[in-house]
C-alpha cells in the first residue's frame, strides 16, 4: 500500500469534515459542533485485560499533523487460522457526512455502505493502489449496500452527488488493525502470541517491523 498516498488521503478526509460542519454552522447560524467535527481517532476503546493465552498489544507511533490518524495493522508471520470478524462493518452517510471516516473491513467478508439522510446518494469506491473503480451504486433514503472486498488495500470512498464527501475504506486480511488517537497511542486486544509483520501508516510514512508477540501486556511502540 502507499503509504504517501494514504497520508494525503486520510489528510484531506479529516480537512473536508472539518470544513462541512464550519459550512453547515454558517448555512444555519448555529456554532459547528467539536463533538461532530471530531475524528474517529479522538480516543482508543479501552482493552480487555490480557489473558493467559493472549496479549494486548499497545505502545505509541508517530503522530500526524492536521487531526489525521496513523493507522496500525499486526499481520501473522505464517499463515494462521484468524477468527470472523464478529460483526458486519458499516458506514453511514448522515448529515452529508461519511461516518465512519476511516472503516476497517475484513478482506473476505462482508461489509454495508448505508444512507440516512433524506436526501439521495451514491457510494462510488475507487482502490487507492491501482485508481481501479470498486463499485458505484445509488443510495435512496434507508437504502443500503452489501459489498466484500477481495483484496487488502485502501479504498477511496466518495459521492458524486456531494463532491464533499470523502472517507477510507482499509481492508485488511488480519483483525489486528487500529487506528491510533490523537496523541499516537494504540491498543489491540486478543493477540495470540507469535511472530507478526506490524505495519504502520504514519502520514507519508509506512514503517515496518518484525515482532514476536509474547502473552499478557505486550508493549511495542514504533519510532520513524
Amino acid at each position: 500500500m502507499n503509504g504517501s498516498l494514504l497520508g494525503r488521503r486520510v489528510f484531506a478526509v479529516a480537512i473536508a469534515s472539518m470544513m462541512l460542519m464550519l459550512m453547515l454552522a454558517a448555512c444555519t447560524g448555529q456554532p459547528a459542533s467539536n463533538e461532530a467535527a471530531a475524528t474517529p481517532a479522538a480516543a482508543v476503546p479501552v482493552a480487555p485485560a490480557a489473558t493467559a493465552t493472549t496479549a494486548v498489544v499497545s505502545g505509541h507511533v508517530p503522530v500526524v499533523g492536521g487531526g489525521a490518524p496513523s493507522i496500525v495493522i499486526l499481520k501473522p508471520a505464517t499463515a494462521t487460522a484468524l477468527p470472523a470478524q464478529p460483526s458486519k462493518p458499516a458506514m453511514d452517510q448522515v448529515s452529508l457526512t461519511f461516518s465512519p471516516a476511516v472503516m476497517f473491513v475484513r478482506t473476505g467478508q462482508p461489509a454495508e455502505f448505508r444512507n440516512s439522510d433524506d436526501v439521495l446518494h451514491n457510494v462510488r469506491v475507487r482502490e487507492e493502489a491501482t485508481k481501479e473503480g470498486t463499485f458505484n451504486v445509488a443510495l435512496p433514503t434507508g437504502g443500503a449496500y452489501e459489498h466484500t472486498f477481495a483484496r487488502d488495500g485502501f479504498y477511496d470512498v466518495g459521492c458524486d452527488i456531494h463532491p464533499g464527501m470523502a472517507a477510507v475504506v482499509v481492508a485488511a486480511s488480519t483483525p489486528y488493525a487500529v487506528l491510533a488517537d490523537a496523541q499516537g497511542n494504540y491498543s489491540i486486544a486478543d493477540v495470540p502470541p507469535g511472530a507478526y509483520a506490524v505495519t504502520v501508516y504514519a502520514g507519508t510514512q509506512t514503517i515496518e517491523r518484525q515482532v514476536e508477540v509474547t502473552a499478557g501486556a505486550f508493549q511495542l511502540d514504533i519510532a520513524s
